[in-house]
């Protein structure tokens, strides 16, 4: 694709980024077909190939309007025209790019401006979050159903309890994150459980905390990359120390921490700090899945019939990550019996915010993906990112829950 990026625009890092990945979009469409909002909206505009017109349209000086940011707005950034694309085209980067650029030149209404200040204000920060979360949780039955499924129910106690850490030559940090603290509190534990019960020791830093998606996906970078050099201040001892890697039981901070050496690639104080931990990041699957191949599963697991289970596969695992097949055939060792889902590949829609600023499509995506993943009727749904698992569990009645959780029940 041939470009003409405004000159001044190209004298920025930025520009310079955009106008690289423009010329390397070839016009193909194969993204269009793997697209979750064009198949559903029909519009070329919602799809990627549409957007990214868009986008370079803005970046050359053409007109931009606030149509133009709402069908940039209407991306999930689920990634899956990466996966698809043959020319390697770095959408996600683009479509971060242009939304800054479009944000900048047309601004937004205040009840949009207030709204995303205070989700960038609020999830972030479990201290603030958790009295309202509470209060929400109290009122919930006597809400309308539209706010009563975006407040998730009580979660109920952790009945195993605990693991103690021990101490074992293999030690690994944790992310507690956020929202996960709080809604998905099971989910950590039972990794600490299971890691353990492979000698492997599951670390927190206190002070980290937020990865920095939120506010990095409601265009708001610098507040994101402050979030970033905290957590890999609050990291650093243990690296320092030695640390083996950083454990993601949540997708999409894995998939964000994974981008902390490309967000901070400019910083003179943290680009190679930020490099290493991205490089030392892993999704718990992929270290579970490699241990376990040197473990004897009927010593490991407990015998019993299992139940039967249809695998969500978030997008910012398998298109932000490329882990694909991992988690299934690790649940499939353990004994669980694994239902096909058709159209794997698509978004749920629960996308971060996404699902709070653009509910009418977060729920359709939703439906349909509900439908593939009941059609073989499974006893529970398992997922690897707490936002699809609140998501997906506000529509349906079949349990859904983190995989590291059927995992530590049958050990």
């Amino acid at each position: 694709m041939q470009t003409r990026i405004k000159p001044e625009l190209l004298a920025t890092p930025e520009g310079r980024r955009a106008d690289k990945i423009l010329r390397n979009c070839v016009h193909c469409g194969f993204c269009t077909a793997t697209c979750p909002t064009y198949r559903i909206l029909g519009d070329e505009l919602d799809g990627p190939r549409g957007r990214i017109y868009l986008i370079k349209q803005v970046l050359e000086g053409g007109p931009v309007s606030t149509t133009t940011q709402s069908h940039l707005d209407r991306c999930l950034t689920c990634r899956s025209c990466e996966t698809t694309c043959p020319s390697g085209v770095e959408y996600g980067h683009l479509v971060d790019i242009g939304r800054q650029v479009v944000e900048q030149q047309v601004g937004r209404p205040p009840r949009e401006r207030l709204l995303r200040w205070g989700l960038r204000r609020l999830l972030p920060y479990p201290s603030r979050l958790a009295p309202l979360l509470r209060t929400g949780q109290l009122l919930r039955p006597v809400l309308p159903q539209s706010l009563r499924s975006m407040i998730p129910a009580n979660m109920p106690a952790d009945a195993r309890g605990s693991v103690v850490p021990a101490r074992h030559a293999r030690r690994m940090l944790i992310l507690e994150g956020c929202v996960q603290s709080l809604i998905a509190t099971g989910t950590n534990r039972a990794a600490q459980r299971v890691f353990d019960r492979l000698g492997i020791e599951l670390i927190a830093a206190p002070e980290a905390g937020c990865c920095g998606a939120i506010n990095h996906h409601l265009n708001a970078p610098d507040e994101a990359k402050a979030l970033i050099r905290k957590n890999i201040d609050a990291w650093w001892p243990d690296v320092d120390a030695g640390i083996e890697a950083i454990v993601m039981t949540a997708s999409g901070c894995g998939s964000m921490v994974r981008e902390y050496g490309d967000l901070l690639r400019d910083d003179p104080d943290y680009a190679d700090k930020a490099r290493r931990i991205s490089d030392l990041t892993q999704d718990a699957s992929e270290i579970l899945h490699t241990t376990l191949q040197e473990v004897d599963a009927n010593a490991l697991f407990s015998n019993g019939e299992r139940q039967a289970v249809a695998f969500h596969n978030p997008c910012s695992l398998q298109h932000g990550q490329g882990v694909t097949g991992l988690v299934e055939a690790m649940l499939e060792r353990a004994g669980y019996t694994m239902r096909p889902v058709a159209d794997a590949h698509l978004c749920c829609g629960s996308a971060g915010t996404y699902s709070l600023l653009q509910k009418d499509i977060a729920d359709r995506l939703r439906e349909d993906k509900l439908t593939a993943l009941e059609a073989g009727q499974p006893d529970s749904i398992a997922t690897a990112n707490v936002g699809c698992q609140h998501h997906l569990a506000a529509g349906t009645s079949v349990p859904v829950v983190h995989w590291l959780e059927l995992i530590d029940r049958a050990i």
